[in-house]
């Protein structure tokens, strides 16, 4: 059984969307790409890389992926050489033209095909970005951990991380670090049902 971890750069009021530059994603006439470039530092990075690991395979969006394919095969450093080398598994409709490799389709089922390969050997699988595969797995609970790098802003407005597929539950908090530019990394990991309760005083 694999390890499905997200790692999400997300504002303080819960947008996912373009967090990398100004032309990432702008769907909707979203105009704030790049909003988490300024507070990225030394802290985050590490965070980042340990997140990652030493080895690992990625779980992917189609539009992420073709971000991310136009970009990393021309970089170089050890996180281009890892994120080149893993094997990209892809929620897509077309995966005859998924050319930055090793990558495979996940099937017309996207659920199903992510379960397929959680129940399968090999490194951790690390989903990074998509505003629609993260809360398919959230809803179908196939998450083990959530990597939240939370930046200092207010986008308003944009693609956000959790849905309201996701059904009612709890987290608990793994670990959580502030970074010197007011970025918070918190790990979390599913905990079950959702309990509720009351402030109120019982009557006697």
């Amino acid at each position: 059984m694999r390890t499905i971890r997200i790692i999400e750069h997300v504002s303080l009021d819960g947008v996912i969307q373009a967090p990398g530059g100004p032309e990432e994603d702008v769907d909707s006439g979203f105009t704030h790409g790049g909003w988490a470039f300024p507070h990225f530092d030394e802290a985050v990075g590490e965070a980042i890389d340990a997140a990652h690991g030493t080895r690992f395979d990625l779980l992917l969006g189609r539009r992420t992926y073709d971000i991310w394919a136009d970009y990393w095969p021309h970089q170089t450093g050890p996180m281009a050489d890892q994120l080149n080398a893993a094997r990209k598994h892809v929620a897509t409709s077309r995966p005859e033209s998924l050319g930055w490799g090793p990558a495979d389709g996940l099937g017309s089922d996207i659920a199903a095909g992510i379960r397929r390969i959680k129940a399968g050997d090999g490194p951790d699988l690390v989903v990074w970005g998509s505003s629609t595969l993260t809360p398919l797995l959230i809803e179908q609970q196939l998450a083990d951990e959530v990597v939240l790098l939370v930046f200092p802003v207010m986008l308003g407005r944009g693609k956000r991380i959790f849905s309201d597929m996701a059904a009612p539950s709890e987290l608990t908090l793994v670990s959580s670090k502030a970074a010197a530019s007011g970025a918070v990394i918190s790990t979390y990991k599913p905990a079950g049902a959702m309990r509720t309760g009351t402030f109120a005083e019982t009557a006697e």
